[in-house]
């Protein structure tokens, strides 16, 4: 019995620790946590559909904790918070229905090279000039495109929310908390339909590593972006965006 739960432990390891690690940086800098995870399942080698059923099952219940951090840290902007919320669901939803038929491959590639473009954009603009806090104006189409994104092809929320609303000016610590908590309803509207047809089998060891994993981590997400300056959280934004962009764009061309 005592070797069993070794073993076990053993085989849980590798998913905690991708589930940690993708959870800290989607929690500081408001993006990523989809893209890391599947990359890194996909390399220890789980199934493509498998991998994604896991992420998307540890998902829900990880913005959730990541949600209440952000609200325990006042990182929650809660008029930006309702103007995002119904858009994103309703876009979630959209896409979730409409566009399962679709390939939603033949235009991510130019999706990602936009998203890199924002990203080094981001970079220069945190480098050179000190970030200048502005009310963003295009809040409703945004989250509406972020969630029909996300649903559609399977990421997008944060890259494409977070980096638009850095880019018209909104405070980054806020608006990495807001799209965060905003997140954790956006996963639910689009997961529910999965997890009802796929039932207890999304549940697999790997998305145990990640639901745990993620769990832990999320209060730490938060304290960093409550706790990091504008202007480096701006840059590293940037970074994540960049690099996460161009690996997407690599193996969308391979």
């Amino acid at each position: 019995m005592h070797e069993s739960w070794i073993s076990i432990a053993e085989a849980l390891l590798p998913f905690l620790i991708v589930g940690f690690g993708a959870q800290v940086v989607d929690g500081a800098l408001g993006m990523a946590y989809g893209v890391i995870s599947s990359s890194l399942l996909l390399a220890l080698g789980v199934p493509p559909r498998a991998a994604s059923a896991s992420v998307h099952a540890a998902e829900t219940f990880t913005t959730a904790v990541s949600a209440a951090s952000h609200i325990w840290h006042r990182n929650v902007d809660w008029t930006l918070f309702f103007k995002l919320i119904l858009p994103g669901m309703a876009g979630g939803i959209t896409g979730a229905y409409v566009l399962s038929s679709i390939d939603g491959s033949l235009i991510k590639p130019f999706i990602l090279a936009y998203l890199t473009a924002i990203g080094l954009w981001l970079i220069w603009r945190g480098i050179k000039y000190p970030p200048q806090k502005r009310d963003a104006r295009w809040v409703a189409p945004l989250g509406l495109i972020g969630g029909f994104l996300d649903a559609s092809g399977g990421g997008g929320w944060g890259p494409v929310v977070t980096s638009n609303l850095l880019l018209q000016g909104s405070s980054p610590r806020h608006t990495i908390g807001t799209v965060n908590t905003v997140e954790f309803f956006l996963t639910v509207a689009i997961s529910a339909t999965f997890l009802f047809n796929l039932g207890w089998q999304a549940f697999t060891l790997a998305t145990i590593g990640l639901l745990v994993g993620g769990v832990i981590a999320a209060p730490f997400g938060a304290m960093i972006a409550r706790h990091v300056a504008a202007k480096p959280l701006l840059v590293m934004v940037g970074v994540i965006l960049t690099m996460t962009s161009l690996f997407g764009i690599y193996r969308a061309l391979i």
